[in-house]
Parts: structure tokens; sequence; C-alpha cells
């Protein structure tokens, strides 16, 4: 009862919208949220479905988070391995903690990591999807579906940035996610002993000083996504763009996040 109250707080407030002094961005759908009051600063387009690709992690991350200790073991199967693009490469057969597989799941993005983990978790694919999907309504995410834990593109799935601006919220509350989305880096260890370094693929965690967080995301239904968040005079705001372009989803996130936390 006590985790079903918390996500249920961690929802936003619609009043106040503030939309006059923003930035102009390209990014087809975005919204901005002030962290610490849940109250929205700015949206475009926010209630649009759409496809929001590895965004939709950061649920992923909190249903593994919600469903048993990090310590426990996942062994990998071959049937984790079925995706593409973006693997991390694990192999049948080598057995991992579920701690390991969501810090590489929240830097770097693995698809394979992300079936594993699900796997693992509900036993498959479709019954994980379930689980997203149930969570999601306890966080009053009413306007998606999950079908998937990795984002890539199937019919049926979507979200909107409203949605995602929750989901992110709900999944900055939690220590062990925050902590794992900061990291800008850190050496992979796999189960045969040899290491890969792997980059954070947002890059506002190096081109904006308190930049702390979250979430990239692209496939050819989503457009470039990024979900991001910054703390700056004890002040941490949420910024969601959906539906980007490359040249364009780096510095819409970044204009957003500086406009709420700076003026």
């Amino acid at each position: 009862m006590r985790a079903l109250q918390a996500l249920a707080f961690l929802t936003l407030l619609t009043s106040g919208v503030v939309q006059a002094a923003a930035p102009s961005i390209g990014a087809k759908r975005a919204i901005v949220i002030d962290n610490n009051t849940g109250r929205i600063l700015y949206q475009k387009n926010a209630h649009d479905k759409c496809a929001v690709a590895s965004t939709q992690k950061l649920l992923t991350a909190l249903c593994v988070l919600d469903a048993g200790s990090l310590r426990n073991k996942v062994v990998v199967q071959k049937t984790d391995t079925y995706c593409e693009p973006t693997k991390l490469y694990i192999k049948p057969g080598d057995t991992y903690t579920r701690q390991d597989l969501l810090k590489a799941l929240v830097v770097k993005s693995g698809n394979d990591i992300a079936r594993a983990l699900a796997r693992d978790v509900s036993g498959s694919q479709v019954n994980f999807a379930k689980y997203m999907n149930k969570k999601a309504k306890q966080m009053g995410m009413n306007n998606s579906n999950f079908v998937n834990p990795n984002g890539l593109t199937e019919k049926g799935q979507y979200s909107t940035a409203y949605d995602v601006a929750i989901m992110a919220r709900n999944a900055y509350s939690r220590p062990q996610i925050r902590e794992m989305m900061k990291i800008k880096g850190y050496y992979f260890q796999y189960a045969n002993g040899s290491k890969k370094h792997l980059k954070n693929t947002n890059r506002l965690l190096t081109s904006v000083p308190y930049c702390n967080g979250m979430k990239t995301g692209t496939t050819n239904a989503s457009g470039r996504c990024l979900v991001c968040s910054g703390t700056y005079k004890g002040r941490t705001a949420i910024v969601v763009c959906l539906g980007a372009t490359t040249q364009t989803i780096w510095k819409d996130s970044e204009k957003l996040l500086r406009w709420a936390l700076e003026n």
C-alpha cells in the first residue's frame, strides 16, 4: 500500500502552466516539470500519443527495482539476445546480478540487457509488458501502452510526453536509479572476465554542469528523444523532448533545462 501511495503522489500538477518565456524548440512534443513540486512549467503537444523509444527503459528499471533484490542472479538465455541494434552481446549461459544488468541498461541502453531483465523478472517478454502496463497505470500514466521492455518499435506501443514525465519523476525519486543515471561512463565486466567501457548516451551530462540524468531514445518511429534532469540552486527540473532530430535534440533539451533552472 505504501508503494502505491508513493506512486500516486508522484503525478503532475496541471495548473500554472508557463509558456510565454520558453525558448523555441524543434521537437514535436515536449514537457518541462519542476521535480520538487510536480508543477508543469512548459508543454508542447504533451498529450500526443507516439513512440518513445528507449526512454521507456526508465519504466523497465522501475519494474526491475520493485521486483526483488538486485543481488538476484540472472542467467542469460538465447532468446534474450533476439534484438537489434544496440546490444552489449551478453551470451547464453552467462550469469550476472540484476544490479550489473540494470546499471548497464540505464547507462548504455542495451536492448539485450532489457530482454534479459524482463524475462528474469516475469518469465517472458509478454508477462513483463503486462507488469509494465500495470505499474504505468498505478503511476497515473493513462495514455500509454507498452509491448516490450526496450522501446523497439512494435504495433500498439506508445506513450506521451506527459506520461513520460510522470515516469521520469518516479524514476528520479528512486536513489538506485538516480545514481546510475548520472554515471558518465564505466567498465562493464562480462561473465568471462573481459571488460568494455560503456559511455553514457546522454551528452548533456558533459555539456551542462548540473545535468544529472536521465535517458535517451532513438528509433525511426520516435525520432530522437531525450529525458534529462538537472539540479541548480536547490531546484530540480525534468525535461522531456520527443520527436526531435539529430540536429536539434541536444540543443532543444539544453535550452529547456537551462530555461527552467537558470531563469
